[in-house]
């Protein structure tokens, strides 16, 4: 038998960078986010000899144990030891062996929440196996238990209740680990054009979203203004592009983005660069009326917002760049699994 699972990546829309602590710890954080038709898979296959191979099909990589209830964690697929060691502390698994196989639509450090995504499926799979009684919010703060206390991985919170809730949610964090999902209710036709206008441009570059973060979390304790105020703002964006895609104001979101792009910059340095304020600029000057960086910033995906019949404009303005244009739908479903 095959326990599979699968949970869509996401992108944000708004208010991305206030649910990392300290700073939703102190003030409060809110973010609007989407998952999309790129996913994160996990498959468990048991085997009849007592030992445990992980294998991480898109990067290529593949691990060799003897059975044991605590994976050595070296840096090589850690992501997949840390579910398997704390399920096998809190729950135990059958003493047999095993195939965990996991495959992700997206590279690791491009901005689409990738890792905690990926989190989620391999404890979905688990789940799967095991029978747990676990319902949204208990597995997606397990996946935040896990990347953030277990393996100790800077980041924030909302990929993983992205993950696992799916679809369009306004996502409010607050002080220990609280985290309330709205989901919201917005008109096919407005969600149609949001999709045919959003363009997702992967900038063939990836970064190490960890020293960014880092930053971010030191400029809060230190109590820096200009990026706390930054948040500040980059949560009040949240506010904004919720009442703009359930009201139909869709003529707004383009500023909506380009505002929080200039926030966003504050809050660290290396968020942007050079190489990702050309983009920007290509893009706007070829009718993008905004866009932002995905994720922590620094590389990755970037979105532009192309309002009327701008978007052939800007991907062909975007070519000189390299990278890639990448097709996805909205998704309404989080973290599925099943058995075969």
């Amino acid at each position: 038998m095959i326990y599979r699972s699968k949970a869509p990546l996401r992108i944000g829309l708004a208010g991305g960078g206030t649910d990392v602590s300290p700073y939703c710890d102190l003030y409060g954080g809110a973010i609007l986010n989407a998952t999309i038709s790129l996913y994160a898979n996990a498959n468990i296959e048991l085997l009849s000899e007592k030992k445990i191979i992980l294998e991480a099909s898109d990067r290529k990589e593949i691990e060799h144990y003897q059975y044991d209830s605590l994976l050595p964690l070296n840096g090589k697929l850690d992501l997949l030891k840390g579910v398997y060691n704390r399920i096998q502390k809190d729950y135990g698994l059958p003493s047999v062996g095993f195939k965990l196989q996991t495959f992700v639509d997206a590279p690791a450090g491009s901005g689409l929440g990738t890792s905690s995504t990926l989190v989620v499926a391999v404890i979905g799979a688990f789940a799967e196996l095991l029978k747990l009684p676990l319902g949204e919010y208990d597995i997606a703060h397990y996946a935040y238990q896990i990347e953030r206390k277990d393996l100790n991985l800077a980041g924030g919170r909302q990929d993983q209740y992205a993950a696992t809730f799916g679809g369009v949610n306004y996502m409010e964090f607050y002080e220990e680990d609280k985290v309330i999902v709205n989901p919201l209710r917005i008109k096919s036709e407005y969600l149609s054009e949001l999709e045919n206008n959003i363009v997702l441009f992967y900038t063939d570059s990836s970064r190490e979203s960890a020293a960014i973060i880092k930053e971010q979390q030191k400029n809060v304790q230190e109590k820096k203004d200009t990026s706390i105020e930054a948040m500040h703002q980059l949560k009040e964006q949240s506010r904004m592009m919720k009442e703009a895609l359930l009201k139909g104001r869709l003529n707004e979101i383009g500023e909506i983005l380009d505002f929080g792009f200039q926030q966003k910059r504050k809050m660290a340095a290396n968020i942007s660069n050079p190489f990702i304020e050309g983009i920007y600029e290509a893009a706007k000057k070829a009718g993008s009326s905004g866009g932002k960086i995905s994720g922590a910033g620094g590389g990755g995906f970037m979105l532009f917002y192309c309002p009327g019949n701008t978007r052939h404009k800007v991907i062909e303005a975007l070519r000189q760049f390299g990278g890639e244009v990448k097709q996805y739908t909205f998704t309404k479903n989080g973290l599925t699994s099943w058995v075969v």
